[in-house]
């Protein structure tokens, strides 16, 4: 008996990471390295910005090319908009890496990208729809300051009487006002414009330094906002490897001072941290970066997401960085009508590529892979299933389950060599008719190799 119990407890422990992955939310992007977030609120949707860690390191340090935009309306199902930016964007200059963390912001229609390149200051983008076509609207950089290595981090927002105030900064802080153009800052004040925040450990709290010397604690990655008449400060503290605290103050430009931790150090956590908060919907979310899906990578970053409630005085409790991320959706995905197939909640072994004819489709599928959308509403019942794929290759099958990879099967999609894996058809499969609200998972089967690229699906009532 003993031994059969000890042989049940070795099996239960080997299925645990599988049931685990199950019921996993964090990191929210599984198809590419995304790292330093920055969430934007606006109409119906949150618009995550990030940055992309590459596949492939060079030097052994961050080897970011883009700026990537991802956005959903329910917390838990994001759409992949692609690469927004890149360093391709700045004809002045010519780097070629370093596209480290943005933040964007509307104004008057138009949306502000200000993004950080790594030893060449801080520069601005305009477009007028959140995910881009951004261009440079100004022909060099944003801010002109004595250090250019330092200017990186920007976070910006527009204070109740209409002024928006641009912060950044490692290992100090800076910021300017911008003027109502959004790509120009009043020169009248500080030095050339540029306000140097006074560091005191009253501000940012205390750390002991060399000799034995207190200094604050903030390190970079700034996110600035306004919530209840307060101004909030969040901030990666203390160097390496880095804990996310905050500062608050009454004022937009300070004076701050130190509130505590919001993240401490944790094994997921890489070495660096960045963190981006939101209210959407009546509930509040904290963001920022780990290093679960590169397994330890800290240059390999992903961005997770935790759900939180302030306390009643405004201040911000400890968050503790779960696999389970965002357990309750916001919204129900409704699935008769075109929803693009870079739409998941979670996918395993999948990547997204674009280009200006199709957009962004799922590609890099191979016998295995799936994907999976939290909370899909069928309704009255869903008959029929139908996708746009395209396949230079044998093909393969989608098959069609409910609530997860190994779930109940409800159809089959066969997928045809269509020609060319930028030759795209649609076909179309009966399904078990189907009701209520369920999780929905698309698992790929077929031979060798990639099967297919995938692009948008629907379902129909028939």
């Amino acid at each position: 008996m003993k031994n059969s119990f000890k042989i049940f407890s070795f099996l239960v422990l080997l299925l645990l990471p599988g049931v685990a992955s199950l019921s996993a939310q964090n990191p929210v992007i599984q198809t590419n390295f995304t790292a330093d977030p920055a969430p934007m609120v606006y109409k119906d949707r949150v618009y995550l910005y990030t940055s992309h860690d590459a596949d492939s390191t060079v030097n052994n340090f961050f080897s970011m090319y883009e700026w990537r935009c991802y956005s959903s309306g329910d917390m838990l199902n994001w759409t992949d908009h692609g690469a927004v930016a890149s360093l391709k964007n700045f004809e002045w200059m010519d780097k070629t890496n370093g596209a480290w963390a943005p933040q964007c912001i509307e104004r008057n229609g138009k949306f502000y990208l200000y993004v950080p390149i790594h030893g060449e200051g801080i520069a601005v983008l305009v477009s007028d729809s959140p995910t881009g076509p951004f261009s440079d609207p100004i022909g060099k950089r944003l801010v002109e300051s004595d250090h250019l290595w330092q200017d990186i981090d920007p976070t910006v927002a527009i204070d109740g009487d209409g002024q928006a105030y641009l912060y950044w900064g490692n290992p100090a802080l800076w910021y300017v006002k911008l003027n109502k153009d959004m790509v120009s800052y009043d020169l009248s004040i500080g030095e050339k414009g540029i306000v140097a925040v006074e560091m005191s450990t009253e501000a940012f709290g205390s750390k002991k330094g060399p000799g034995g010397k207190a200094g604050s604690t903030y390190t970079e990655g700034p996110w600035f906002y306004k919530r209840n008449n307060m101004y909030y400060m969040v901030y990666a503290a203390c160097g390496i490897p880095e804990y996310i605290a905050y500062s608050t103050s009454p004022s937009a430009e300070g004076p701050w001072t130190y509130r505590g931790i919001i993240m401490e150090r944790a094994e997921n956590l890489a070495f660096t941290n960045h963190a981006g908060i939101i209210d959407f919907k009546g509930n509040s979310y904290f963001f920022y970066h780990d290093q679960d899906l590169s397994k330890g990578q800290g240059f390999k970053r992903s961005v997770s997401i935790e759900e939180f409630s302030y306390n009643p005085d405004g201040s911000i409790p400890l968050i503790i960085p779960t696999k389970e991320g965002v357990k309750q959706g916001l919204s129900v995905l409704k699935p008769f009508k075109k929803i693009e197939a870079e739409t998941m909640a979670w996918s395993r072994g999948l990547k997204t590529r674009g280009n200006s004819q199709t957009g962004v489709y799922v590609t890099e599928i191979n016998d295995g892979d799936y994907l999976k959308l939290r909370s899909v509403g069928f309704g009255k019942g869903a008959k029929l299933f139908q996708a746009t794929v395209a396949s230079d290759a044998e093909g393969g099958r989608i098959e069609i389950r409910l609530d997860h990879p190994d779930g109940e099967l409800i159809g089959t999609l066969d997928v045809p060599n269509t020609g060319g894996w930028q030759h795209w058809k649609t076909a179309s499969c009966e399904l078990k008719k189907t009701k209520g609200i369920h999780d929905l998972c698309f698992v790929f089967r077929g031979g060798r190799g990639a099967l297919f690229n995938f692009d948008c699906w629907n379902f129909k009532r028939r």
